[in-house]
C-alpha cells in the first residue's frame, strides 16, 4: 500500500510528509459558476438583496474559507499563504456570476485545494444570501484553471 501518498505501509491514513521539499512560489487558480432567476442576477448586480452586498461578502467568504481549508480537507496542510484574490464575472447572457480565486504562496506544498474551497464557499455564500427568492440556483463547473510550482510543474486547463 505504500505507493499511495496518503497511506502508510500499514495501511494507516497519513498526512504527507514535505519537510524534505524546497519552498517555491506556487500559484493556483479555480473557477466554478452561479446560475440563478433573472430577477435574483439583476439584484445581485443592482445590490438590492435584502441580505446586503452579496459580492463583497461572498468574496470575505472564500478569502476566509483559503486560509481555513486545512480546518477542512482532512490530509491538507496549514499552510501560510501569501495572497488570495476571489474575483466576479456577471454573465447576463446566463444569469450567471463566474467565480474565480487565485492563492499563492512560497511553500512547500500547493494551494489547489485553498482556490478551490475558496470558490466553492464563495458560491454557497451567493446561494445561502439568495436563496430565500431563489432556491433553484445551481452551483456548477468548480474545477482546476491553472497552477505552477512544485515538483508536477505547471498545469493549465485545456476548454473545449
Amino acid at each position: 500500500m505504500s505507493e499511495f501518498t496518503h497511506i502508510d505501509g500499514e495501511g494507516r491514513v497519513r498526512m504527507v510528509d514535505v519537510s524534505d521539499k524546497e519552498p517555491s512560489l506556487r500559484i493556483a487558480l479555480a473557477r466554478g459558476t452561479v446560475f440563478m432567476q433573472p430577477e435574483t442576477y439583476e439584484n445581485i448586480q443592482n445590490q438590492t438583496v435584502k441580505k446586503g452586498n452579496v459580492l463583497e461578502t461572498a468574496r470575505i467568504a472564500g478569502i476566509m474559507a483559503a486560509k481555513k481549508t486545512w480546518e477542512l480537507i482532512p490530509m491538507c496542510h496549514p499552510l501560510n499563504i501569501t495572497h488570495v484574490q476571489v474575483d466576479f464575472f456577471p454573465n447576463k447572457a446566463e444569469n450567471a456570476i463566474v467565480i474565480e480565486a487565485s492563492v499563492r504562496i512560497i511553500g512547500q506544498t500547493g494551494v489547489e485545494m485553498e482556490a478551490l474551497t475558496a470558490v466553492s464557499v464563495a458560491a454557497l455564500t451567493i446561494y445561502d444570501m439568495c436563496k430565500s427568492s431563489d432556491r433553484a440556483m445551481r452551483i456548477s463547473d468548480i474545477m482546476l484553471v491553472e497552477k505552477s510550482g512544485g515538483k508536477s510543474g505547471k498545469f493549465r486547463r485545456i476548454e473545449n
